[in-house]
């Protein structure tokens, strides 16, 4: 859709003129002569783009201006000059115009200014889109968390953010880790700068280094070319270094002289660079037992737990189990464009009950199982596929994930060919498959004839 573009000029022929050199270059250009019309045209259907002669009779171009401004905020206004009334132009720009054109104007300057206008207009709200898009993600207000040890996290999150020190963030996996060093970064002065993340444990020791600090071309077989390292791609914003109980104690002394002295050394180069980088750090190990047993410098812990945060297990707060669940199922609802009531009461009870080894990412796995085997209106115990707990009877030692998933599609389907009659197209609709899929699963699970 070509944007829309009202033109306003008491000069019959000047606005004509405008609207003509504009649409030329594919704009949806509408002209007035008169003020009151052309504020009444954009109050029902707002421009993108408004243009304004400056002098004319009430309301003038100031005015078109204001009420332009009070209307819609985001709309660029650009008003027409002469000579005369530079000052008014200039007082114009100081009421909120992007900016102004003095006639007689040049047709490309024209062209070029509206360009700009409507350019660095679709850029502000692309900004603020994925800005609101982030806040969804990583606000703290948006961090499911009932449990007075989760809030006691959110609020250690909000002191944390607005200082520069270096944050240690420790948990179980799948407790959310990276999630709270987002919220560090996304509640920090640095959140307009970049969250770069590096899982320390996923390179080795050699290619760590290269990583985090970069190289000089040549510096080792392969490094065809220059590569600046992630404390540098990071500068300005926070840098999250995950697994950091995983590096060598020979990788550990190099980045205690990157943290103390705020450089790196590339490899292969004597030149140090200055870093503006605020690190967060994560690991599922006890660094303190970790320095106790000589596996981890001590000067290095001090240096990254300046402001530690832990975070609990889930089975130490259950209150957020049941509220996640629910966040989860709402997700994976919007993805599949598949509707339930809610969970079943069994399964809230079998959830709440439930030791969460793998913590709040097993919680999400098991809803996004779910919602994928359910056939009814709610989530059943059986939808969830769960090992049981120990103290319960223990499944046969042969029994697969593979096998679980066989036994519930199995009793899925045949629900639902009960449900419908034997219907088969019915079935798969129940089951949001295609008929060929049920056919082929029927014939499987030796169902009956497909």
């Amino acid at each position: 859709m070509n944007p829309r573009v009202l033109v306003l000029d008491d000069e019959p022929r000047m606005a004509e003129i405008v609207g003509m050199v504009l649409r030329r270059d594919g704009f949806d250009v509408e002209t007035f002569t008169n003020g009151n019309e052309a504020l009444a045209r954009h109050d029902a259907d707002p421009f993108d783009l408004v243009l304004t002669d400056l002098r004319m009779p009430a309301p003038d171009g100031l005015e078109v201006l204001k009420r332009v401004r009070a209307a819609s905020s985001d709309t660029p206004v650009i008003l027409f000059t002469a000579h005369a009334t530079i000052a008014n132009a200039i007082e114009a720009l100081r009421e909120g115009a992007f900016d102004y054109v003095q006639k007689p104007f040049d047709n490309e300057a024209l062209r070029a200014c509206v360009r700009r206008a409507l350019e660095i207009n679709r850029l502000s709200r692309e900004n603020r889109y994925l800005r609101a898009e982030l806040g969804q993600r990583h606000a703290l207000a948006d961090i499911v968390a009932t449990s007075d040890a989760m809030n006691d996290v959110l609020d250690l999150v909000r002191r944390a953010a607005r200082s520069p020190a270096t944050v240690l963030i420790t948990g179980e996996s799948g407790t959310g880790k990276e999630l709270i060093a987002r919220a560090v970064h996304f509640h920090s002065d640095r959140v307009s700068g970049p969250f770069v993340a590096v899982n320390c444990k996923a390179f080795a020791e050699g290619l760590l280094e290269s990583e985090l600090f970069g190289h000089e071309r040549g510096a080792f077989t392969g490094a065809d070319r220059t590569r600046e390292g992630l404390f540098e791609a990071a500068s300005g914003g926070t840098l999250f270094l995950d697994e950091i109980g995983e590096i060598s104690e020979a990788f550990q002394a190099k980045l205690l002289r990157v943290l103390q002295e705020r450089e790196v050394r590339r490899v292969g180069d004597d030149r140090a660079r200055p870093v503006d980088v605020r690190v967060v750090v994560a690991t599922n190990r006890d660094l303190q037992t970790e320095v106790a047993e000589g596996r981890f410098r001590e000067d290095l812990f001090f240096r990254l737990a300046v402001i530690p945060i832990r975070i609990p297990p889930l089975r130490e707060r259950r209150e957020d189990i049941l509220p996640l669940a629910r966040h989860f199922l709402l997700q994976f609802q919007r993805r599949s464009e598949r509707r339930f009531n809610a969970l079943g009461a069994e399964a809230e009870a079998l959830l709440a009950e439930h030791d969460w080894p793998g913590n709040v990412r097993e919680l999400e796995n098991a809803i996004e199982r779910a919602v994928v085997l359910a056939v009814g209106d709610a989530l059943l115990p059986s939808d969830l596929l769960l090992e049981q707990r120990s103290g319960d009877s223990d499944p046969p030692a042969d029994t697969t994930l593979q096998a679980h998933l066989d036994a519930a599609t199995r009793a899925a389907i045949h629900e639902a060919l009960s449900a419908t009659g034997g219907a088969k197209s019915d079935a798969a609709a129940r089951l949001a498959i295609d008929r060929t899929t049920l056919y082929r699963l029927i014939k499987k699970y030796d169902l009956g004839e497909g």
